[in-house]
């Protein structure tokens, strides 16, 4: 017996990384010190820092791999896995430096796996940190055919004094809502559940059973649930890298994961602080519309599975709420003046709660 027997094949692994060099290469930065295969990878730290902190973050995608790998599309959840790190390292204003990921299968496919390396690389590229290296593990038996499981890990650097930690937080700051792209990479455990036993057309009476990607809902103008709800996460490190280097000042950020707006908008917070929102400042996605219809979603549980819209908040001063709004536009990234800090207790008003 041989190793290849057993259901490793080393040479394909081999093969494998000659494959996706190119694509880890492209996204080094100047502190990348040697190249890819080696046993670790190595990173100089950027100079000009007096105090450097280094902030680290992991995540996985979660059961949206489900959804990529039944449509055999590979590409946004490797985006996914970056933008999950990135976009936590930044909260505390750290710029990303490097990424390092981790697939696991249970049998080696070249194209599948190139697919998300190139989605992480482009996602990496697209928040201007290095994919320093990774691991791929081919584990036969532990994974059904033509699964996959991925996991990321991001470091990034800021100066101790310039850390956000919800200190310098002040009742009567304004809270700015960024945007999202859509469901990005949180409740797919529901998504997943709504489109496989819910309400076909929320319209009608009928129900069928069964997933079905390709199912073109009207609210979603044309597209499939599929595509949609294949939609990466976005990547706010540039934009909110500007405006932390401008004269706009920011006192705190979150990002809207797992739990939605209620358990991560307080995270940022200082002591004896709550946020009152209005539900009627942003635009819910159409694609949360469907899900609350097609699942008979209460609101409240809306809001603590998904991000309603809403996938980053910047906490600013009440002066500089409307230059806020304006920069992030000019990024290009929707903004919205969404609620106030009050005197509290680390909660967030103004949320559903039935």
């Amino acid at each position: 017996m041989d190793y290849k027997q057993a259901g490793v094949d080393v040479d394909a692994g081999r093969a494998f990384v000659d494959r996706i060099k190119a694509m880890v290469e492209g996204t080094y930065r100047p502190e990348v010190l040697g190249g890819l295969g080696g046993f670790g990878g190595c990173f100089e730290l950027p100079s000009g820092y007096q105090r450097p902190v280094l902030v680290s973050g992991t995540d996985g995608v979660g059961t949206k791999l489900k959804l990529a790998q039944a449509l055999d599309q590979h590409d946004t959840v490797g985006v996914d896995l970056v933008a999950m790190c990135v976009n936590d390292v930044l909260t505390i204003g750290a710029e990303p430096l490097f990424f390092l990921d981790y697939l696991a299968t249970g049998k080696l496919a070249a194209e599948q796996l190139a697919q998300v390396v190139a989605g992480v690389a482009n996602g990496c590229k697209t928040s201007g940190c290095a994919l320093l290296g990774g691991e791929t593990a081919e584990m036969p038996g532990f994974y059904a055919p033509g699964e996959y499981d991925i996991a990321g890990f991001c470091v990034g650097i800021v100066e101790k004094d310039r850390m956000l930690d919800g200190s310098a937080v002040a009742v009567g700051d304004r809270v700015i809502g960024l945007a999202s792209s859509g469901v990005h990479s949180n409740g797919f455990s529901l998504v997943r559940k709504i489109v496989a036993e819910g309400d076909r057309d929320p319209k009608s009476a009928g129900r069928s059973t069964g997933y079905d990607w390709t199912e073109k809902p009207q609210i979603l103008s044309g597209q499939s649930l599929g595509e949609v709800l294949l939609t990466p996460t976005q990547l706010y490190v540039k934009p909110i890298l500007n405006v932390l280097r401008s004269s706009l000042t920011i006192h705190a950020m979150a990002h809207i994961t797992g739990g939605g707006l209620p358990e991560n908008l307080p995270r940022c917070l200082g002591k004896g602080q709550s946020i009152q929102i209005d539900l009627e400042s942003w635009p819910v996605l159409p694609i949360f519309k469907w899900l609350q219809a097609a699942g008979k979603v209460s609101l409240r549980d809306m809001f603590n599975t998904f991000n309603m819209g809403v996938g980053f908040v910047v906490i600013v001063p009440p002066d500089q709420s409307v230059a806020a709004c304006q920069q992030f536009e000019q990024e290009g990234i929707a903004a919205y003046d969404m609620g106030e800090v009050i005197s509290g207790r680390g909660d967030l008003l103004g949320v559903p709660t039935a």
